[in-house]
Protein backbone atom coordinates (compact mmCIF):
# COMPACT_ATOMS: atom_id res chain seq x y z
CA UNK A 1 0.00 0.00 0.00
CA UNK A 2 2.83 2.41 0.85
CA UNK A 3 4.35 1.98 -2.63
CA UNK A 4 0.99 2.68 -4.25
CA UNK A 5 0.58 5.88 -2.23
CA UNK A 6 4.14 6.94 -3.05
CA UNK A 7 3.18 6.79 -6.75
CA UNK A 8 0.60 9.51 -6.06
CA UNK A 9 3.24 12.06 -5.07
CA UNK A 10 6.38 13.41 -6.64
CA UNK A 11 7.81 14.14 -3.18
CA UNK A 12 10.50 11.75 -2.09
CA UNK A 13 10.21 10.41 1.43
CA UNK A 14 13.33 12.40 2.36
CA UNK A 15 11.92 15.73 1.15
CA UNK A 16 8.53 15.05 2.71
CA UNK A 17 10.25 14.28 6.02
CA UNK A 18 12.35 17.47 5.83
CA UNK A 19 9.27 19.56 5.05
CA UNK A 20 7.36 17.99 7.95
CA UNK A 21 10.31 18.73 10.23
CA UNK A 22 10.16 22.34 9.05
CA UNK A 23 6.44 22.46 9.86
CA UNK A 24 7.44 21.63 13.43
CA UNK A 25 10.17 24.31 13.41
CA UNK A 26 7.64 26.91 12.25
CA UNK A 27 5.08 25.82 14.85
CA UNK A 28 7.75 26.02 17.54
CA UNK A 29 8.79 29.50 16.33
CA UNK A 30 5.17 30.63 16.42
CA UNK A 31 4.80 29.41 19.99
CA UNK A 32 8.09 30.99 21.10
CA UNK A 33 7.05 34.34 19.61
CA UNK A 34 3.71 34.09 21.38
CA UNK A 35 5.53 33.47 24.67
CA UNK A 36 7.76 36.49 23.94
CA UNK A 37 4.64 38.57 23.32
CA UNK A 38 3.21 37.54 26.66
CA UNK A 39 6.49 38.26 28.46
CA UNK A 40 6.71 41.72 26.86
CA UNK A 41 3.09 42.41 27.75
CA UNK A 42 3.65 41.43 31.40
CA UNK A 43 6.69 43.68 31.55
CA UNK A 44 5.07 46.76 30.04
CA UNK A 45 6.54 46.59 26.52
CA UNK A 46 3.25 46.89 24.64
CA UNK A 47 4.69 47.66 21.19
CA UNK A 48 7.06 44.72 21.36
CA UNK A 49 4.21 42.51 22.62
CA UNK A 50 2.22 43.44 19.50
CA UNK A 51 5.26 42.90 17.29
CA UNK A 52 5.90 39.40 18.66
CA UNK A 53 2.22 38.48 18.43
CA UNK A 54 2.31 39.48 14.75
CA UNK A 55 5.50 37.44 14.29
CA UNK A 56 3.77 34.45 15.88
CA UNK A 57 0.98 34.72 13.33
CA UNK A 58 3.46 34.95 10.45
CA UNK A 59 5.26 31.81 11.60
CA UNK A 60 1.94 29.99 11.80
CA UNK A 61 1.17 31.13 8.24
CA UNK A 62 4.55 29.73 7.16
CA UNK A 63 3.72 26.45 8.87
CA UNK A 64 0.36 26.28 7.06
CA UNK A 65 2.00 27.11 3.72
CA UNK A 66 4.35 24.13 4.15
CA UNK A 67 1.47 21.95 5.36
CA UNK A 68 -0.59 22.83 2.30
CA UNK A 69 2.28 22.21 -0.10
CA UNK A 70 2.91 18.72 1.22
CA UNK A 71 -0.78 17.85 0.96
CA UNK A 72 -1.11 19.48 -2.48
CA UNK A 73 1.79 17.35 -3.72
CA UNK A 74 0.06 14.19 -2.54
CA UNK A 75 2.23 13.79 0.52
CA UNK A 76 1.24 13.42 4.15
CA UNK A 77 1.55 16.61 6.18
CA UNK A 78 1.83 16.00 9.90
CA UNK A 79 0.38 18.29 12.54
CA UNK A 80 3.29 18.90 14.93
CA UNK A 81 3.48 18.54 18.65
CA UNK A 82 5.05 21.65 20.16
CA UNK A 83 6.85 21.39 23.50
CA UNK A 84 9.56 23.13 25.52
CA UNK A 85 8.42 26.70 24.95
CA UNK A 86 10.22 29.12 27.28
CA UNK A 87 7.84 31.37 29.17
CA UNK A 88 10.42 33.50 30.93
CA UNK A 89 13.34 35.48 29.54
CA UNK A 90 16.33 37.00 31.36
CA UNK A 91 15.72 40.51 30.08
CA UNK A 92 14.11 42.63 27.40
CA UNK A 93 17.30 42.35 25.36
CA UNK A 94 17.37 38.55 25.80
CA UNK A 95 13.97 38.35 24.14
CA UNK A 96 15.37 39.98 21.00
CA UNK A 97 18.59 37.94 21.13
CA UNK A 98 16.45 34.79 21.22
CA UNK A 99 14.41 36.07 18.27
CA UNK A 100 17.54 36.62 16.16
CA UNK A 101 18.93 33.19 17.09
CA UNK A 102 15.58 31.66 16.13
CA UNK A 103 15.56 33.37 12.72
CA UNK A 104 19.14 32.33 11.96
CA UNK A 105 18.24 28.74 12.85
CA UNK A 106 15.19 28.85 10.56
CA UNK A 107 17.35 30.17 7.71
CA UNK A 108 19.81 27.32 8.23
CA UNK A 109 16.98 24.80 8.10
CA UNK A 110 15.59 26.22 4.86
CA UNK A 111 19.08 26.23 3.34
CA UNK A 112 19.39 22.56 4.30
CA UNK A 113 16.04 21.76 2.68
CA UNK A 114 16.95 23.68 -0.48
CA UNK A 115 20.25 21.80 -0.69
CA UNK A 116 18.52 18.43 -0.36
CA UNK A 117 15.84 19.39 -2.92
CA UNK A 118 18.51 20.45 -5.38
CA UNK A 119 20.53 17.27 -4.86
CA UNK A 120 17.39 15.15 -5.25
CA UNK A 121 16.51 17.10 -8.43
CA UNK A 122 13.17 17.97 -6.85
CA UNK A 123 12.92 21.33 -8.56
CA UNK A 124 9.25 21.87 -7.71
CA UNK A 125 10.02 21.71 -3.99
CA UNK A 126 13.24 23.67 -4.57
CA UNK A 127 11.25 26.45 -6.26
CA UNK A 128 8.67 26.39 -3.45
CA UNK A 129 11.40 26.78 -0.81
CA UNK A 130 12.79 29.88 -2.58
CA UNK A 131 9.89 31.94 -1.19
CA UNK A 132 10.88 31.03 2.35
CA UNK A 133 14.55 31.83 1.75
CA UNK A 134 13.62 35.27 0.45
CA UNK A 135 11.34 35.77 3.47
CA UNK A 136 14.23 34.90 5.80
CA UNK A 137 16.24 37.86 4.47
CA UNK A 138 13.54 40.15 5.86
CA UNK A 139 13.11 38.16 9.07
CA UNK A 140 16.81 38.24 9.94
CA UNK A 141 17.15 41.90 8.94
CA UNK A 142 14.33 43.03 11.23
CA UNK A 143 15.59 40.88 14.12
CA UNK A 144 19.10 42.36 13.75
CA UNK A 145 17.84 45.95 13.56
CA UNK A 146 15.68 45.44 16.65
CA UNK A 147 18.65 44.09 18.58
CA UNK A 148 20.84 46.96 17.40
CA UNK A 149 18.42 49.39 19.07
CA UNK A 150 19.76 48.18 22.42
CA UNK A 151 23.28 49.25 21.45
CA UNK A 152 22.28 52.53 19.80
CA UNK A 153 19.72 53.73 22.36
CA UNK A 154 20.90 51.91 25.47
CA UNK A 155 18.71 50.52 28.21
CA UNK A 156 19.37 53.06 30.95
CA UNK A 157 16.73 55.53 32.06
CA UNK A 158 13.95 55.59 29.49
CA UNK A 159 16.01 53.56 27.01
CA UNK A 160 13.88 50.42 27.13
CA UNK A 161 10.74 52.50 26.70
CA UNK A 162 12.29 54.18 23.65
CA UNK A 163 13.41 50.84 22.22
CA UNK A 164 9.87 49.49 22.65
CA UNK A 165 8.56 52.57 20.83
CA UNK A 166 10.95 52.04 17.90
CA UNK A 167 10.39 48.29 17.35
CA UNK A 168 7.19 48.63 15.25
CA UNK A 169 8.91 51.19 13.00
CA UNK A 170 11.55 48.76 11.74
CA UNK A 171 10.92 47.96 8.09
CA UNK A 172 12.77 45.98 5.49
CA UNK A 173 12.99 47.82 2.19
CA UNK A 174 14.10 45.80 -0.78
Amino acid sequence: MKDLLRLRTSLTEEIETLLNEQIKVEAHSSSVYLAMSSWCNRNGFDNSADYFQKQSGEEREHMLKLFGFINDMGGRAISPEVTNIPQEFESFRAVFETALQQEIYVTQQFNRIADRCFKAKDFMSFQFIQWFLKEQIEEEYIARRALELFDVIGEEGTGRWEIDKQVPKIKYEN
